[in-house]
């Protein structure tokens, strides 16, 4: 069976991507959950050095082979299990997909930074703030307003290309950042946030994070300045 090694749940935005899609399609897994520290000798990085020579989350094991990057194992799963539409099945459809999953995998880089992930966190002070001195996080914000818009309107919705997609899961925990920070959206996006939220395997990874109560200082930057 396949394993997929993920970090804590209220904040590794990338461990969250593949879990979800694992989760949504139906696709059998285990989970190894390893918790963030900065400790060299943590089983955080003891673990991971095992199994990936890039030491970082998340990391699909099947029958010992490792595939780590996000966007490596999306296309591994996609590959493995043709049967469920993991990407479009229109070609034009899945081009654009991948190009938008493409984008968030490597760009967005100020709202990462400054809108880090806390699931059950709510920070809308700190979004204000963030929008109003951090223009760069506003530049990227609307370029997701603008991607998110064309997307739907060509696809005619309910997910980012129609139906759930690997597209969809890699925006995920974008979506969370804006619910954790207050971030407002036209209404249509709003409206594709909650659908999001709601959709089966991001409503059982959020579900999951609230439970965890495992707070890590140094993933809490906003509350240590409180």
């Amino acid at each position: 069976m396949l394993e997929l090694v993920i970090g804590n749940k209220n904040y590794s935005s990338w461990s969250m991507r593949p879990w979800v899609l694992l989760k949504h399609f139906g696709i059998a897994f285990t989970e190894r959950k390893l918790r963030f520290s900065r400790d060299p000798q943590s089983p955080f990085h003891t673990e991971l050095a095992r199994i990936s020579p890039v030491g970082l989350v998340p990391v699909l094991v099947d029958d010992g082979f490792a595939v780590w990057d996000t966007l490596a194992i999306v296309e591994y799963l996609a590959e493995r299990h043709p049967e469920h539409a993991i990407w479009p099945r229109e070609r034009q459809a899945r081009a654009r997909a991948r190009s938008v999953v493409a984008e968030m995998h490597a760009g967005f880089g100020a709202l990462r930074q400054h809108l880090p992930q806390n699931i059950e966190a709510r920070l809308p002070e700190v979004g204000a703030r963030v929008l109003a001195e951090q223009p760069a996080v506003q530049r990227n914000l609307d370029r997701v307003v603008g991607l998110w818009t064309d997307a739907l309107q060509t696809s005619g919705g309910p997910f980012l290309f129609g139906e759930f997609s690997a597209a969809d899961a890699f925006y995920a925990p974008l979506a969370g950042r804006l619910i954790t920070y207050g971030i407002a959206l036209p209404p249509e996006l709003q409206a594709y946030v909650d659908r999001l939220w709601a959709s089966p395997g991001v409503a059982a990874w959020v579900a999951d994070a609230l439970a965890e109560k495992d707070f890590i200082d140094f993933e809490e930057p906003y509350r240590q300045q409180a």
